[in-house]
């Protein structure tokens, strides 16, 4: 996987990174190559099923990533951005893992042996690598005391299933805390935002929304910093508070704290506008 100054991965960036969430691709693609790490975008991938498939079709939902996991090459983790699809890939990587008649479908449907030690790795573990082996370069206190409220979601509390693995919460709060920025104390920062209910019972979304946007208000946060496509947009559409408390996510940051992305126009297509709040900080012109 690495050279000397190399990290190499596979990358799977999910509908929501290639559609309503640009802004965390691309400024999650910037950190990387700042960072040295080089993404190889899976060709011809496919939704991994998240949010609609896995409440529907079983049959759909194991199918869906697991032709995602057969494109990804056998030589090099494969990295998935968004917290559900790591969740719906990991979960089939595992399942198929631990059943024969499983393995013997995969090969028979696309084509190719099913590799049980394909790594699948959040943009979370990655970047906690990253920082324990002392690689993490570029980034000063560029952050100038923006207080933030950390927010993790639900997306991060595995099923039984998948109990081991690792969550890497504080994550945030360690690596921003060294970019100059300042995590508020609250106590919403793994709840749920609602977001698999938004069409269902839009009503609960909505209130599961505001009770999280009132508690970063009551923890003084300047903004809401999140990981998560789903809640970031479930967060921006369904807050109903005036002055609304802008959502970053955590690459949008990053690449901020390492001096890329000011003049990019990420932070136009957000639907509570954090350019104020960043100008405040003398973190955008």
């Amino acid at each position: 996987m690495n050279n000397l100054n190399t990290l190499q991965y596979s990358y799977f960036p999910g509908c929501s990174l290639a559609t309503s969430a640009k802004e965390s691709n691309r400024s999650l693609i910037s950190f990387c190559r700042q960072q040295g790490v080089e993404l190889t975008e899976l060709r011809d991938w496919n939704c991994c099923g998240s949010s609609s498939a896995h409440s529907i079709d079983a049959h759909l939902a194991h199918h869906l990533p697991a032709r995602n996991l057969a494109l990804a090459p056998p030589d090099r983790p494969l990295l998935v951005a968004c917290p559900s699809c790591y969740l719906r890939l990991k979960r089939t990587h595992m399942e198929i893992a631990e059943d024969s008649a499983a393995r013997e479908e995969f090969q028979r449907m696309w084509g190719r042996r099913f590799d049980p030690d394909l790594e699948i790795v959040s943009f979370f573990e990655m970047l906690s690598m990253i920082v324990d082996q002392g690689r993490l370069k570029g980034l000063s206190g560029r952050l100038n005391g923006l207080r933030f409220a950390p927010y993790y979601g639900c997306m991060l509390m595995r099923p039984p299933k998948m109990r081991r693995e690792h969550t890497f919460h504080g994550l945030m709060e360690k690596v921003l805390s060294q970019t100059g920025a300042e995590p508020v104390r609250w106590p919403h920062k793994a709840r749920c935002c609602g977001t698999f209910l938004s069409v269902s019972r839009p009503l609960v979304a909505a209130k599961s929304v505001q009770t999280i946007m009132d508690g970063a208000a009551r923890a003084n946060a300047e903004c809401i910093v999140t990981a998560c496509a789903m809640c970031h947009l479930n967060l921006e559409i369904r807050s109903t508070r005036p002055g609304r408390i802008p959502v970053l996510y955590f690459s949008e940051l990053l690449s901020l704290a390492g001096g890329i992305g000011q003049g990019e126009g990420w932070f136009r297509r957000h639907l509570i506008d954090p350019r104020p709040l960043l100008r405040r900080h003398h973190l955008i012109a």
